[in-house]
């Protein structure tokens, strides 16, 4: 239960900012916070996040009330898929699976066969019978995963991206290294893969934190976006933590204020709400992933 309120457990993205993932009761990435989501008990859950975060939470958790406390706040990359896009796509690869980057509306995932993020794309992938796979809605992520599989993998669409991760470019890379000699290059995997190729890891914003336990590196540049910073720092306060560029924020994730978060607990809303048959079928997507072992 949060501080702020017993009935309630603030669930905060690693990307908000500073104030909110001080105030949550957890901090994480999307895999996290979907598993959290399904272990708390408090009758209120507060999704510190953008929208398709908190409507993951819904579906998870059909008898408990989940609030999001700004409903503008949505994913850029979600909404660039339609579930009839997918669609399109099965009617051209039919013996494909669907894989939705929890990165998706719920109606898209309504339409998969299994969910993933960016923490287990690989493995969710590799765990499937099928040998192709149309992967949803992330280019990016879909091609750092083709890599790692012997799969056949069919991004959808041809265009889709996280706005703030594929503005990165490789003549920033070089220059943080460049102005950091020594320092380890960690990016986020939906960075573009010739960002990708600079770095020396990539990973998820939980695989990030692993890692800066790991590294020998004094110095660590992120390229990932900017909030990520202030958990690394409190994980790893002996290091020192370089943004690649000083453009990765996503403005969506910034709207949710501690302000914001505090009026959704008094207020007890705004409430999201699922449809009952895409949050039926959205929630066997999502749980088959959830169900992997060692995921």
């Amino acid at each position: 239960m949060t501080t702020l309120h017993p009935d309630f457990t603030l669930l905060a993205h690693n990307y908000v900012r500073a104030e909110v993932q001080d105030a949550a009761d957890f901090v994480g990435d999307s895999l996290e916070l979907a598993r959290l989501a399904t272990r708390t008990e408090t009758p209120y859950l507060v999704v510190a996040g953008v929208d398709f975060m908190a409507e993951t939470a819904a579906i998870l958790n059909p008898d408990r009330t989940v609030l999001h406390p700004e409903p503008c706040s949505s994913c850029a990359m979600a909404l660039r898929l339609a579930p009839t896009d997918v669609l399109a796509a099965l009617a051209a690869h039919p013996d494909a699976a669907v894989v939705a980057y929890v990165n998706s509306t719920a109606t898209v995932k309504a339409v998969a066969d299994i969910c993933c993020t960016s923490a287990n794309a690989v493995q969710v992938v590799n765990s499937l019978d099928e040998d192709e796979v149309i992967f949803v809605p992330d280019r990016n992520l879909a091609a750092y995963v083709a890599a790692r599989t012997e799969k056949t993998i069919f991004p959808v669409p041809a265009t889709g991206c996280c706005p703030v991760h594929q503005a990165l470019t490789v003549a920033e890379i070089r220059a943080a290294r460049a102005a950091y000699p020594g320092a380890e290059v960690m990016v986020h995997p939906e960075c573009p893969p010739a960002v990708q190729a600079e770095a020396d890891f990539i990973g998820s914003t939980s695989a990030m934190i692993r890692r800066v336990g790991s590294t020998p590196a004094a110095t660590v540049i992120v390229g990932t976006e900017l909030g990520m910073i202030h958990r690394l720092e409190r994980e790893a306060p002996a290091k020192r933590f370089v943004p690649a560029s000083p453009f990765l924020i996503c403005t969506d994730m910034k709207m949710i204020t501690l302000a914001s978060v505090e009026a959704a607990i008094a207020t007890r809303s705004p409430v999201v709400t699922v449809p009952g048959r895409v949050a039926g079928r959205a929630r066997a997507a999502l749980e088959r992933m959830l169900a992997l072992p060692g995921l």
